[in-house]
């Protein structure tokens, strides 16, 4: 799927969805064997290690809000660019808050559903804002 319209109108609640406390429901924005990676780190492949990651994220931020700042589509394909933020209050965290934004490129299937999601975020601002949090 390549209809720009579609692909945001799809982005928002896929947004929502990070804001819900409920991880299943951002891995069924994935095909049953999307995969999501972060960083360029080892994929997460299907839906429930997708669902596992976003409860990571969930679990580390009980007040996560992620926000849909654009949807472009370039030579590389669409990317879907987010800011993140929230307090670092789940277990062990600090209690920092953060507020750190980036993007996923996405490979959509026929249905469109993420097939493969890259994402990338400034990893060593991150860590900082999880130490001392947002300046």
């Amino acid at each position: 799927m390549n209809d720009p319209a579609k692909i945001i109108a799809s982005a928002k609640p896929y947004a929502e969805a990070w804001c819900s406390q409920n991880p299943e429901s951002v891995a069924a924005f994935y095909a049953e064997n999307g995969s999501l990676s972060v960083n360029d780190g080892l994929p997460a492949v299907g839906r429930a290690a997708i669902s596992e990651i976003a409860r990571g994220f969930m679990r580390d931020f009980p007040d996560m809000i992620v926000t849909m700042d654009k949807v472009v589509h370039d030579e590389e394909g669409p990317k879907f660019y987010w800011t993140l933020t929230g307090t670092n209050t789940g277990p062990g965290g600090a209690g920092k808050r953060v507020r750190i934004s980036g993007y996923e490129l996405w490979k959509l299937d026929p249905d469109g559903l993420i097939a493969e999601s890259k994402g990338h975020f400034d990893s060593a601002e991150y860590e900082r804002q999880l130490r001392e949090g947002v300046d």
